[in-house]
């Protein structure tokens, strides 16, 4: 085994039409990104070589793991050989020190105490799976008792985002923040 081949293991998620592949090196040393298209990835070549396969729709990236989130009716088999054959031929030139910059974001300490109370229970409670099935949540506004969040990653087109885990998501806030919040995906 030559010291640039990269050892990936693939594992399912929730969502049927995302992958994990999970690698023995950082893809990202700090942070996580999210590229929706291939314009989005013009200034990471591992994520713009991943949406030259047919039929990705998302790349995202946390620690050691890339989720890729495909069209519903491409071929799972096919496209896991061709994402783990795009990984090994680029994963040894990639920079896990290049972050996304996302314009969106605030620094945490510049958002509201109440943001940034729901940012610390989404931290503790719901970040940690959601990661772990390869996803994550943002939130992008709360206004009074509102909550808009968009889901990033696998979990971005999963059907249970909009059922099952937004009504976790709900009552866990619900229980630790505010009886009357509302989470509302956009």
């Amino acid at each position: 085994m030559s010291s640039t081949e990269v050892l990936i293991r693939v594992q399912g998620t929730p969502n049927p039409n995302a992958w994990k592949f999970i690698l023995d090196r950082a893809v990202l040393n700090e942070g996580k990104a999210t590229y929706s298209s291939i314009d989005e990835a013009q200034h990471n070549n591992l994520a713009k070589s991943l949406f030259q396969i047919d039929g990705i729709r998302q790349v995202h990236y946390f620690q050691n793991v890339i989720t890729i989130t495909h069209q519903f009716d491409m071929d799972p088999d096919s496209i896991k050989e061709q994402v783990c054959a795009v990984i090994q031929t680029r994963m040894p030139v990639h920079n896990p020190n290049q972050t996304v910059i996302d314009e969106k974001k605030m620094a945490r300490q510049n958002l509201s105490p109440e943001q940034q109370k729901i940012e610390e229970i989404l931290d503790r409670t719901i970040r940690p799976g959601l990661q772990g099935d390869g996803g994550d949540i943002e939130i992008i506004k709360l206004e009074e008792n509102k909550i808009y969040v968009t889901y990033q990653g696998a979990c971005g087109t999963c059907p249970s985002s909009t059922t099952g885990t937004l009504m976790a998501i709900e009552g866990i806030l619900k229980d630790e923040y505010d009886p009357q919040i509302e989470v509302i995906p956009i």
